[in-house]
């Protein structure tokens, strides 16, 4: 096992360890992961801390837990969808403000429902502030994604996904260099504060206008 960075919790770093073994063994979407007891041996370390590291990579829709079948790595794709989006998308050249402006309602929908049920969320939320604490989320986009999959909306999140592949395809990733505005977001999540939430959301999207 890698040592442990300092300052840093160590199942932060065996989710890193988790996402280059299965880079590096090449498991696809659909396939499914060594358990934790397989996990815990390979790595080298306690089954708890591979037990947190499997709930924040699911926290980040990497993988889902499926009862009495295993861990699996997780498939958002929806063919059908897909192609319909494509086509809609390669008929009108307008409508890329079309596909951020319904992605940014799906994200306000989704903080709604995550702060309407705060307590139900409490420990997700406060995973995702010890991972900003920690300087895990690289871009803005990932720091969303873990808010999102935390709304359990399925249908939003499956049509969120596309819609930010789509959306990613044609802007680059902001990064998350300034983690005051996600920190008050997370926080306003906690306290259920919706009208707060929505009012840092639209004033993350400003700063993410800003070159």
């Amino acid at each position: 096992m890698k040592p442990t960075p300092s300052g840093k919790k160590v199942y932060l770093d065996i989710v890193h360890q988790l996402r280059d073994m299965i880079e590096h063994d090449g498991l696809k979407t659909g396939d499914k992961i060594p358990s934790e007891r397989e996990l815990s041996e390979r790595l080298n370390v306690g089954r708890s801390s591979v037990r947190e590291a499997l709930r924040a990579l699911e926290l980040l829709g990497l993988i889902e837990t499926r009862r009495g079948e295993g861990t699996f790595l997780r498939d958002f794709r929806d063919h059908q969808l897909v192609e319909l989006l494509s086509t809609f998308i390669l008929q009108d050249n307008d409508v890329r403000c079309d596909v951020l402006h319904t992605k940014q309602l799906l994200e306000k929908d989704c903080l709604r429902l995550v702060a309407e049920n705060r307590d139900l969320h409490a420990s997700g939320l406060a995973t995702v502030a010890e991972m900003l604490e920690n300087d895990y989320f690289l871009t803005e986009e990932e720091f969303l994604k873990a808010i999102i999959f935390l709304s359990k909306n399925r249908l939003l999140t499956k049509i969120w996904v596309i819609l930010n592949q789509y959306h990613s395809n044609l802007t680059s990733s902001k990064p998350l260099s300034d983690h005051e505005f996600p920190k008050k977001l997370v926080e306003a999540l906690a306290a259920g504060d919706q009208s707060k939430v929505i009012q840092i959301y639209e004033e993350m999207q400003k700063l993410s206008k800003l070159p």
